[in-house]
């Protein structure tokens, strides 16, 4: 389930001219100075731990995991408030709608229904802005 969602997310997110780096996410903000430099806007993919539940013991599981969505940009703020440039550094959160316009609905082999639960702003960067987008599927899992 998480090679072929991953797989699609980055063709649908590709699909965005405006993202210049998708990835897994490795905890990336929090070492930005360490890491090499990606550029921006990108997003990373997080898994979050899936919760399996079986519907035919040792052959088919189900999972609503939660799947986040880390869009990093630069942040180009203003403290002045009504400010043209408080507008335009305010246009960060625009990418947001662009992705759930482009992955609502997403469906695989091994996944449905991808949509959009919660969105979350990490503000503990000075120069970046971290929009986390969570989104919910159905996870099917099949051995054999």
């Amino acid at each position: 389930m998480r090679k072929e969602l991953y797989r699609m997310l980055c063709r649908e997110l590709k699909a965005i001219d405006l993202i210049k780096h998708i990835d897994l996410w490795n905890h990336n903000v929090e070492f930005i100075e360490q890491e090499e430099n990606w550029e921006r806007p990108a997003v990373f993919v997080e898994f979050c731990p899936i919760q399996w539940n079986a519907i035919v013991p040792g052959v088919e599981y189900r999972a609503e995991p939660l799947i986040k969505l880390h869009i990093v940009t630069d942040w180009e703020g203003s403290s002045a408030e009504g400010s043209e440039l408080q507008e335009d550094a305010l246009k960060v959160f625009d990418l947001s709608g662009l992705l759930h316009a482009q992955l609502a609905g997403l469906s695989g082999e091994t996944f449905l229904e991808l949509d959009l639960v919660e969105s979350d702003t990490n503000h503990n960067h000075e120069d970046i802005v971290e929009s986390i987008e969570v989104y919910q599927c159905v996870a099917i899992k099949r051995l054999q």
